[in-house]
C-alpha cells in the first residue's frame, strides 16, 4: 500500500514541474553576432524557427546543417540557454573579380568557364575552389591539352572581398601518334581506324582538330566501336578499357581494348498486337522479319522494325501506342518479341513555347502535329520538334514534357534558342568557258514571322539575271506556302549568235505535301520579252525579233524520299513540271521531268544515277522562241560548253525541241577515308538533243557522252567542287570544256 502511495505521489510531482521543463525548452529570443553583410532576418529565414518552438539537441544540429548550406559561412557555432538562441557566424569573403591568364582563345575560355561552380559577387568557399580547379584541369585535358597546368592565387582585400587569378600555361596539344586495338581479332585496324573520330596525326592533316587527344573525342569513340560491333552481329561486345599511352613529350598512342564475343543472328521474330487491332495492317512487319531471320545481330535493323511499328500505328490512327522489344537468347541465337500495347491514355493539357523574343508564336505553333485537348502521341511530339528544326530559325531546341497523373493530361514545353537568319551568300565559278559571279542577300525570319525575302543576281560572260522574292511558308495558317518573285535576265549573244534577249517578269505561286513525302505546287507566271539581232544573226533568229507576252501556269510533282537534301546517300527523288501557256505569242507547251537515285556499292560508298528529259512545243504550228529552245544543262553534259552542241542553222547552235541525259556518280572512298569533307568522285554523262521545229532537216548530230573525275570539299569558305571532264563522243564543231571550278559560301 505504501509503494503505491509513493508512486502517486511521484507522479503527481512529475504532472506539477512538467510545463516548467516544457517552458525551459521553449524559444523565446535568437540573437546573432558576427554577421556583417547578411542581416539578421536572413539568416531567421535560413534555420525556419519561431518564438516558442521547443529546441533540442537534433535542432540544435539542423541549424548547423542549414546554415553551412548555405555556403555564406565560413564557421558557425549555435547555444542555447536561458530560451535564448546565440548564433556566432564568420562570414565567407566575397568573390569581387576572377581573372583567367594564359588563355587567348575566346572558345577555350567559354568552355572553361561552362558551368562554373564560382562566379563573381558569390561567396567565396576554399572546399568549391578545389572543385572547381579540378573541373578545369579536366576540361582541359578533355580538349588535348594533357601537359597544361594550372595555379590559383587569392588575393584579400579590404571589406571581406577576394580576387580570384586563374595562371594557366596550356602548353601544346597532346597528339595521337598511334591508334591500335588489343583483342580484336574480327575486324581489320584499318577498318576500325574509320570509324572513329580520333584519326593518326600526320603533317597533312593540319586543318583537322581530331588528331589531338581528346578525352570527350574518346569515348565517344568507345560508342562507335560498340555500336559498329553489335551492327555486325557482335551483341555481347566490350569495350575493356581505353587508354592513352605517353610516347614522347608531347605524343601518345591511344588503345582500345575489346573483346567481340561470339558472333549473334537473329533467330525467330514474334509481333504481339492488342486483339483489337487489325493484323493485316501489320503485314509489312510480318515481311521483315522474314528476311531478318538468320541475318547477323544489328541494332539498326531492331530500330527500323520499330520505326516502321510507329509509322503504321500513325498512319492507322491508332492512339495511346507503346512499342517494345523482348530479347531472349539462347546460345548464339537470339529471339525478338515486339510487343504492341495500348499505353495509358493521356491529353494534351496545354502546349507552351519559351524563348523566342523574335519569332511569332504562330510561326512555331503552326508547326505542330497536335494541338491541346488532342491525345497525347509521342511520335506525333518527335515529328513536330523536327519540323520546327527544319525552319532553321534556332541554334537549338529543347523539349520537356510534364504529367500531370490526377487528370491524366501532359504539358508540353518547347524551349528555343534563336539565332540569326539572316544572311549573304556569294558563288563563284571558272572554266575552259568563261567564269561567273553571284552575290545575293537573304533573311529567312522577316520581323519573327517567318517570311522569306531573297535578292540575287548572277553574272556571267554573256547572262545577267536578277531576282527578288518573297516567300510565306504557311500562309494563312493552311501550311501551304506562298511565294512571289520578281526577275529580270538579259543574255548578250551578239558576239556569238548575233542576238540579245531581255527578260522581265512576275511570278506568284504555291506548294505544299499532298500527302507523305509528296509535294504539289502551282504558281502562274507572267512575262514580258523582247528579242534584239544584229546582221550575223541566222535568218531564224532575225525572223524572231521584236516583243513577246507570255503568260502560263506551272503544275509540280515532286516525290522526295532522299534521306536528306545535301549530301544525300540513298532513296530517290522523281519530280515532274509541266508548263501550260494561257496567254502566248508562241504558245509554247513545256515538259520537264528528273529522276534521281541513290544507292551504295559497297561500305562507304554512294552513287547515283539520274534521268532527266525536257520538251519544248509549239500549240499553234510556230516557231518558239530561241529563249525557250532547249540546251542541256552543263551540270549533265560535262566536258562541253553549255549551249554548243545540238542541232546548228549554218553556223549558230539554236538549240532543240527534246533534250535527255543520263548521269551515273559515285565516290571512292578509300582515296580520302579518313576524312568527312572530302570527296573524290568518278562520273559518266550521256546525252542528246534534237528537234527542230521549223526545219525538220537540221539534226542534232547523236549522242554525246562524257567521263571525268571530280572533287567535292567542304571547305572553311563554303563546298567547292573541282571537275575535269573528257568528252568520249563529240560531233564536229562541239565545243568542250575540260576544266570546271566551283564556289558557293554562306557568309
Amino acid at each position: 500500500m505504501n509503494s503505491i502511495l509513493n508512486l502517486l505521489k511521484f507522479i503527481i510531482v512529475i504532472w506539477i514541474l512538467l510545463p516548467s521543463i516544457a517552458i525551459s525548452n521553449t524559444l523565446n529570443k535568437i540573437e546573432i553576432i558576427g554577421n556583417d553583410r547578411i542581416s539578421d532576418e536572413t539568416i531567421k529565414l535560413f534555420i525556419s524557427l519561431d518564438k516558442n518552438d521547443v529546441i533540442n539537441e537534433v535542432e540544435l544540429n539542423n541549424i548547423l546543417k542549414e546554415l553551412y548550406e548555405t555556403n555564406f559561412f565560413k564557421n558557425v557555432t549555435v547555444k542555447y540557454k536561458n530560451q535564448i538562441l546565440l548564433i556566432n557566424v564568420e562570414e565567407n569573403p566575397i568573390i569581387e573579380n576572377i581573372f583567367f591568364n594564359g588563355v587567348k582563345s575566346q572558345k577555350i575560355l567559354d568552355l572553361i568557364k561552362k558551368d562554373s561552380l564560382i562566379k563573381s559577387r558569390s561567396s567565396f568557399n576554399a572546399n568549391i575552389l578545389k572543385k572547381e580547379k579540378l573541373k578545369i584541369e579536366n576540361t582541359l585535358k578533355s580538349l588535348g591539352f594533357f601537359n597544361s597546368s594550372l595555379e590559383i592565387l587569392i588575393e584579400k582585400f579590404p571589406n571581406n572581398l577576394v580576387s580570384i587569378t586563374y595562371d594557366i600555361e596550356l602548353g601544346k596539344k597532346s597528339k595521337i601518334k598511334k591508334i591500335s586495338f588489343i583483342g580484336n581479332k574480327i575486324f581489320k585496324d584499318k577498318k576500325l581506324r574509320r570509324i572513329i573520330t580520333s584519326v593518326e596525326y600526320k603533317f597533312w592533316k593540319f586543318i583537322s582538330g581530331r588528331k589531338y587527344l581528346n578525352q570527350n573525342n574518346v569515348s565517344f569513340d568507345e560508342r562507335l566501336l560498340r555500336n559498329f560491333y553489335k551492327n555486325s552481329g557482335y551483341y555481347n561486345v566490350k569495350i575493356n578499357s581505353s587508354f592513352a599511352k605517353l610516347i614522347d613529350s608531347n605524343s601518345f598512342e591511344l588503345i582500345f581494348n575489346i573483346n567481340s564475343g561470339e558472333k549473334v543472328f537473329f533467330n525467330n521474330l514474334e509481333l504481339i498486337l492488342p486483339q483489337d487491332f487489325d493484323e493485316k495492317n501489320f503485314i509489312p512487319i510480318k515481311k521483315i522479319f522474314i528476311k531478318t531471320k538468320g541475318k547477323p545481330y544489328s541494332i539498326n535493323q531492331i530500330d527500323k522494325i520499330l520505326d516502321e511499328i510507329d509509322n503504321i500505328t500513325t498512319l492507322e490512327q491508332y492512339k495511346f501506342i507503346k512499342a517494345k522489344v523482348i530479347e531472349e537468347m539462347n546460345d548464339n541465337l537470339i529471339d525478338l518479341k515486339f510487343t504492341v500495347e495500348e499505353g495509358e491514355k493521356f491529353y494534351v493539357d496545354k502546349i507552351n513555347i519559351l524563348g523566342n523574343t523574335i519569332t511569332a508564336e504562330n510561326v512555331i505553333r503552326n508547326q505542330f502535329l497536335l494541338d491541346e485537348g488532342d491525345p497525347y502521341n509521342e511520335i506525333l511530339v518527335t515529328k513536330t520538334i523536327n519540323n520546327i528544326k527544319s525552319l532553321n530559325f534556332f541554334r537549338n531546341i529543347e523539349s520537356k514534357i510534364t504529367l500531370n497523373e490526377e487528370n491524366k493530361t501532359k504539358t508540353i514545353n518547347i524551349t528555343v534558342e534563336e539565332k540569326p537568319t539572316g544572311e549573304i551568300y556569294a558563288s563563284a565559278g571558272a572554266g575552259t568557258s568563261g567564269g561567273s559571279f553571284g552575290l545575293g542577300i537573304k533573311e529567312n525570319n522577316f520581323l519573327g514571322n517567318g517570311i522569306g525575302l531573297d535578292a540575287n543576281f548572277e553574272l556571267t560572260s554573256e547572262t545577267f539575271k536578277g531576282k527578288f522574292s518573297v516567300t510565306n511558308p504557311n500562309f494563312n495558317n493552311s501550311d501551304k506556302s506562298l511565294y512571289i518573285s520578281a526577275e529580270a535576265t538579259e543574255n548578250d549573244n551578239y558576239q556569238t549568235f548575233g542576238y540579245k534577249t531581255n527578260k522581265t517578269g512576275v511570278n506568284i505561286g504555291t506548294n505544299f505535301e499532298y500527302l507523305n513525302d509528296f509535294y504539289l505546287g502551282l504558281s502562274n507566271s507572267n512575262f514580258y520579252e523582247r528579242i534584239e539581232t544584229n546582221n550575223t544573226a541566222s535568218a531564224l533568229q532575225q525572223a524572231q525579233e521584236g516583243n513577246y507576252w507570255d503568260s502560263f501556269i506551272k503544275f509540280d510533282l515532286n516525290y522526295d524520299k532522299r534521306n536528306q537534301k545535301f549530301q544525300t546517300t540513298s532513296g530517290f527523288r522523281s519530280f515532274y513540271s509541266l508548263d501550260l501557256p494561257i496567254i502566248s505569242d508562241t504558245n509554247t507547251l513545256k515538259n520537264y521531268y528528273n529522276y534521281s537515285h541513290y544507292f551504295d556499292f559497297f561500305e562507304n560508298n554512294f552513287s547515283s544515277i539520274s534521268f532527266y528529259f525536257q520538251s519544248a512545243n509549239s500549240l499553234n504550228n510556230k516557231d518558239i522562241k530561241l529563249s525557250e529552245r532547249i540546251n542541256i544543262p552543263s551540270n549533265r553534259l560535262r566536258g562541253f560548253e553549255k549551249g554548243r552542241v545540238g542541232p546548228k542553222d549554218g553556223d549558230d547552235f539554236i538549240g532543240g525541241n527534246y533534250a535527255y541525259s543520263i548521269n551515273f556518280a559515285s565516290n571512292l572512298p578509300l582515296l580520302f577515308e579518313e576524312s568527312q569533307n572530302l570527296d573524290f568522285l568518278i562520273f559518266a554523262d550521256v546525252a542528246d538533243i534534237w528537234g527542230v521545229d521549223y526545219n525538220s532537216s537540221l539534226k542534232g548530230n547523236g549522242i554525246r557522252s562524257s567521263i571525268g573525275i571530280a572533287l567535292d570539299w567542304m571547305s572553311p569558305v563554303g563546298p567547292m567542287n573541282f571537275s575535269l571532264a573528257y568528252p568520249v563522243t563529240k560531233e564536229t564543231g562541239d565545243k568542250t570544256e575540260s576544266f570546271r571550278f566551283n564556289l558557293g559560301t554562306s557568309f
